[in-house]
């Protein structure tokens, strides 16, 4: 069975850094970044991109819809 490979764009400017991406995904994907956007906030970045399936969990949950979510089959 083939396996599927996930991927995430945030819009960083949207985030406001609310930290709910990050506790909603189960496989440890996304962080807060050190750096802030032109809000002043830290938003949420991939820091494990390799450990993505493309659950949507992160996309969910994000009360500022700043999240989508890519699947494709992985080779």
């Amino acid at each position: 069975m083939a396996k599927i490979k996930g991927t995430i764009e945030i819009d960083r400017e949207r985030c406001k850094g609310c930290d709910v991406c990050v506790v909603a995904c189960p496989f440890k994907v996304l962080a807060l970044a050190p750096e802030v956007n032109g809000k002043g906030y830290n938003y949420s970045y991939m820091v494990n991109p390799d450990a993505c399936t493309g659950c949507a969990s992160c996309a969910l949950v994000c009360p500022d819809s700043c999240i989508t979510v890519y699947r494709k089959m992985a080779e």
